[in-house]
């Protein structure tokens, strides 16, 4: 996550120029993203656990999911599964390294006065939280499953699908 965090920190308002009506750079990430995933798809399955090195090189691939169209767990999935990791393992890792960050980000908006809850608002994000959790926790042992038993290829073709109609569509402005 340091990868991630760092690019977070020290870029976060060129970043933030990144998610204004940027429709093609969208798809475009959204078709290098379907990219990976049957670059993954294709890699043969192996038994490595996750290294100091590998969750580096998975940092990094995180960092770069930053940018808007690019799945922060397909990246990173998809980097692990290609490192060798075994895909149960490489989606059990992807869902963890990401609440540090979230959480990471919760607090430097508190801190920078970016998130302002009045006293009466605690109960509703308290509430917020806990079914974002407990949803969350479902959707990430559902999607373990799904990476563990299906091919990473058919969320690469709806990646596809969704990037070439937002490169369509950005193009069309232009016409």
């Amino acid at each position: 996550m340091i990868p991630a965090a760092l690019v977070g920190v020290f870029f976060s308002s060129e970043l933030e120029q990144l998610f204004d009506r940027q429709i093609l750079l969208v798809g475009i990430m959204l078709l290098l993203t379907g990219g990976l995933l049957i670059a993954a798809d294709r890699q043969v399955s192996a038994h490595r656990t996750v290294t100091t090195v590998d969750s580096l090189i998975i940092g990094v691939a995180q960092a770069i999911a930053i940018l808007p169209g690019i799945s922060r767990s397909g990246a990173t999935i998809s980097c692990s599964v290609m490192l060798g990791i075994r895909r149960q393992d490489a989606a059990e890792f992807s869902f963890l390294m990401v609440v540090p960050l979230i959480l990471g980000k919760i607090a430097k908006d508190l801190l920078d006065g970016a998130l302002h809850l009045s006293q009466d608002q605690w109960g509703v994000l308290i509430a917020g939280f806990l079914a974002a959790f407990i949803s969350g926790l479902i959707a990430c042992q559902w999607m373990v499953t799904l990476v563990r038993n299906a091919k990473l290829k058919y969320f690469a073709y709806y990646c596809f699908a969704v990037g070439s109609a937002a490169i369509l569509y950005r193009l069309s402005e232009w016409a």
